[in-house]
């Protein structure tokens, strides 16, 4: 068993986010000149070969990954995520970095509303009042009545919404399923699943690209290992809330590399959202 350090998981967290805000940033600019699908098709096939390396190894074996008494959800679940990464590439493109990850960063509010419906988990009067508040600064961020609402500010919200039912789902089959299995059944599927739409959606990429490209699948893989490190060296209840650092670091390269603008509501509007989050993380570690 691996020691307990929470000093060390908090670093690991750290650099989970900031190479996943890379690996954002990379994405932008690759879907930005080529189809999203496409994109997202490739870097899966490296994700793919990772998650078999990986839970092979976490399980002892890949036979023993590939075991699972819930089929049918953990193919959801991959088919899920696959889908939602679609998604929030394409608002990177539509919306960039600055407002798609302060709209996304709602997606913990999500997963405690959505708790009690799909998980029957009890969910006080305390994280309901959190989520609200929540949800008030997502408000604050699409300024409805003060200006005209963009369509495009929706896209990052159903990302948002998949990845908490994702999460969901996530917690759901971990109830008989061990990790290894997740995230073997999370690769393979989701490969499986957008392999045909990136065929089809396919286009002859230029060769500086394909260092790009090579890049995102590599930030891809090293933040996922990063994440399981994480995980294996501290409580998740005490690493979580520095995954809101994606945020800030993703804003950062949109900012000072793709020349978004930082609106003065956009912040407050995530200084909002962060703070209602790390309110109902607290909770939940209280509970726990």
């Amino acid at each position: 068993m691996i020691a307990q350090d929470t000093r060390k998981g908090i670093v690991l967290m750290v650099a989970t986010t900031l190479v996943f805000a890379v690996q954002d940033g990379i994405s932008r600019y690759l879907a930005g000149e080529y189809n999203v699908v496409m994109i997202v098709t490739i870097r899966y096939w490296f994700f793919a070969a990772f998650a078999i390396a990986m839970a092979g190894r976490m399980a002892g074996s890949l036979r023993q990954a590939a075991v699972t008494r819930m089929p049918v959800m953990q193919a959801l679940r991959g088919v899920l995520l696959a889908a939602e990464i679609c998604v929030m590439v394409a608002a990177f493109v539509v919306l960039g970095l600055v407002e798609s990850h302060a709209i996304f960063a709602a997606y913990p509010l999500l997963i405690a509303a959505l708790s009690g419906p799909v998980l029957g988990e009890r969910v006080g009067w305390r994280r309901w009042i959190a989520i609200a508040i929540g949800f008030v600064g997502i408000l604050v961020i699409l300024r409805p009545g003060f200006a005209v609402f963009s369509p495009a500010a929706v896209i990052p919200l159903i990302s948002a919404t998949m990845f908490a039912l994702y999460g969901l789902l996530t917690r759901y089959v971990a109830r008989t399923d061990s990790a290894a299995t997740s995230f073997f059944w999370t690769g393979t599927v989701g490969a499986i699943a957008i392999t045909p739409f990136g065929l089809w959606a396919w286009q002859p990429m230029a060769a500086p690209d394909w260092a790009w490209m090579m890049a995102l699948c590599v930030f891809g893989a090293l933040g996922h290992w990063l994440l399981i490190r994480a995980y294996e060296v501290a409580e998740a209840s005490a690493v979580q809330p520095f995954a809101y650092l994606q945020l800030v670091f993703a804003a950062s390269f949109g900012v000072l590399i793709f020349q978004e603008d930082l609106a003065l509501n956009v912040i407050i509007g995530s200084a909002i959202v962060v703070s209602a989050g790390l309110f109902t993380l607290w909770r939940e570690r209280r509970r726990a």
